[in-house]
């Protein structure tokens, strides 16, 4: 995506970097994950060492786009755009991709060795559950390696008082119908549609970014055009 489109992308969904406040909407300084992952195989035991690094190289390699079967079910990002993700969404995601390593994978490994001591493999119930669970934890760490290390994070509390929409807003609009309707527009590994979350990129989201309360919008859905208005607008207040 050319530079300009970026630059345009960035101040629809309020990442305004030379703007009124840069400190709090400029993304984290976020640490690279390679130095600080790998640091942590030096604390397990001998047995698990080796594999750890082995499934952790196969993380860090560089892989393509269409690399999506790390993560059946959810959206590829779009070609040439940024990760965006809230602090809470990031920092939910970091602490998953730190268990699996820490925590869930040596075990799964202990058993899987154990159940290998066991005999014919073949009909060894433990020990081929315990390699089907092994290989998809190392697909999930290795998708959320790949996205936590192009995450943005914006903070949404820095529009807290506004009544436009940006990224990590809430907003409650009303369809021509009378029906009304809330949601909260968030990064596309982060929301959850049970909870009212929608992804930035969704066409909801698109078309309620960079609006304002009392605007009426045009939402193209599969059924045809709706008309909708923004009623309210709600950021989270800013920590303490």
């Amino acid at each position: 995506m050319h530079s300009a489109a970026v630059a345009q992308l960035d101040r629809v969904l309020g990442y305004e970097p030379r703007g009124r406040g840069f400190d709090s909407c400029q993304p984290h300084h976020i640490e690279k994950l390679t130095t600080k992952v790998v640091g942590f195989f030096s604390l397990w035991p001998p047995t698990f060492r080796t594999i750890g690094q082995h499934v952790m190289s196969k993380a860090f390699t560089q892989e393509t786009d269409q690399d999506d079967d790390d993560a059946p079910g959810l959206p590829a990002l779009p070609s040439g755009t940024r990760n965006y993700m809230t602090p809470a969404g990031y920092a939910r995601l970091r602490a998953e991709l730190f268990e699996l390593i820490d925590v869930e994978r040596p075990k799964v490994v202990e058993i899987v060795h154990w159940a290998a001591s066991n005999g014919d493999r073949s009909e060894n119930g433990d020990y081929l559950y315990g390699k089907k669970r092994l290989r998809e934890i190392d697909r999930r760490i290795r998708f959320l390696t790949k996205r936590l290390e192009v995450a943005e994070v914006v903070d949404p509390s820095v529009h807290h008082g506004s009544e436009q929409v940006f990224f990590g807003a809430t907003v409650t609009y009303v369809e021509g119908s009378g029906v009304e309707r809330t949601v909260t527009i968030l990064g596309i590994d982060e929301a959850d549609s049970l909870q009212g979350q929608v992804s930035w990129i969704s066409p909801i989201a698109r078309t309620l970014l960079k609006s304002r309360v009392g605007d009426e919008l045009k939402l193209v859905t599969p059924s045809g055009v709706i008309l909708i208005e923004v009623l309210d607008v709600e950021y989270p207040a800013e920590a303490g």
